[in-house]
């Protein structure tokens, strides 16, 4: 699966005289260090870190995990609460799958009172093998729960959640890869709460036009779909299905079959990329009209995926910020643990989509 979350976010709005003007970056909100968290304690910051950052030719261990990457033991009644509603209507969470990082964070009580979540659609088995996902890989997955789409818009009806962001398995074993389902439970949700936005994290369906049109058609707000790595790297990283060029033509398809459809898409870093790499890669994306970018901290899940190459600093990750809003992006977040829906995220989303008046 790609690198994605399913937020659930119940923050609320800006004021009008502080949302938003169309295409260009929101200056309110969360702050960076609400996603650059794991910040070295104490008085010292990342650049007193003397480990090493980077792998040489030749490096056979892992790098060791730099402070800042470092998470807190899940804890708190929203995990507990959250997690027992979620088996008990039988639905799989990347958050778990893909064992994210930031699940203490996002589904613990934290500072801005938002539970996020990640339901993912079709099931916990992928038809694909990208050496950066834990999530199970397996050639004849179960066949679809018919109702899942239902019981996805009962437990977002129960929380009281005002944005969410659905995201799913590779499912090439089904003719459509799965998109009228995808389609379903979106109609379900906005069919139980009108006003909730939704944001669709989905494969590439082989590039099918169709299948994205189907899932355009739904009636979601944000059409989102990562590239995940920098073209020269697409072979190493993911699925030999997985395209670089043909990630960049869903995007664009989104964009041109509906023009004020908000866009969306996410870069990992530290598998060996250049900067000149990077900035081709955001250049690429804002030529098809890529709308919001998040960039983050590849991190190995297991000892049986692709190792590492580096630990990019804060540092550089505020840079590629910089450069996003630079090159025009309505919203770019980059942080080392930035993953590409993010509770913070959805918070600067929403106000954009309610800004450009799609509600």
């Amino acid at each position: 699966l790609q690198n994605c979350c399913l937020s659930f976010s119940s923050g609320k709005f800006l004021p009008k005289d502080k949302q938003l003007a169309k295409a260009k970056p929101l200056p309110e909100g969360p702050s960076l260090e609400d996603f650059v968290t794991g910040e070295v304690s104490g008085q010292s910051t990342w650049s007193d870190y003397e480990g090493k950052l980077k792998r040489e030719v030749g490096d056979r261990a892992r790098l060791r995990l730099p402070p800042w990457l470092k998470r807190e033991i899940p804890i708190g009644q929203s995990y507990h609460k959250l997690k027992d509603d979620l088996r008990g209507l039988k639905l799989s969470t990347v958050c778990e799958e893909a064992r994210c990082p930031n699940i203490g964070e996002c589904w613990g009580d934290n500072k801005h009172g938002v539970a996020t979540a990640t339901i993912m659609l079709m099931g916990s088995e992928c038809t694909r093998g990208c050496r950066f996902c834990s999530v199970k890989t397996s050639r004849a997955p179960p066949p679809l729960d018919p109702h899942e789409p239902v019981n996805t818009a009962a437990a977002i009806t129960k929380w009281g959640l005002s944005y969410v962001v659905l995201t799913s398995v590779d499912r090439d074993d089904l003719e459509d890869g799965g998109a009228a389902h995808f389609a379903s439970t979106v109609v379900e949700l906005k069919k139980s709460k009108p006003e909730i936005l939704v944001e669709c994290l989905v494969p590439d369906f082989s590039g099918r036009e169709k299948c994205i049109h189907v899932i355009v058609d739904s009636g979601l707000d944000v059409f989102a779909h990562n590239i995940e790595c920098v073209e020269d790297l697409t072979w190493l990283v993911r699925d030999p299905r997985a395209k670089y060029r043909q990630s960049l033509a869903v995007l664009e398809e989104a964009k041109r079959y509906k023009p004020d459809l908000i866009t969306k898409t996410s870069i990992m870093l530290g598998f060996g990329e250049q900067d000149d790499e990077v900035l081709q890669t955001m250049k690429d994306l804002r030529n098809v009209g890529v709308d919001c970018l998040t960039l983050g901290q590849y991190m190995q899940p297991t000892k049986m995926h692709l190792k590492v190459k580096e630990y990019v600093t804060p540092d550089k990750f505020l840079h590629w910020k910089e450069v996003g809003d630079s090159l025009g992006f309505a919203y770019t977040a980059s942080g080392p643990l930035v993953r590409s829906s993010y509770r913070a995220g959805e918070f600067f989303i929403e106000n954009l989509i309610r800004k450009r008046g799609q509600k």
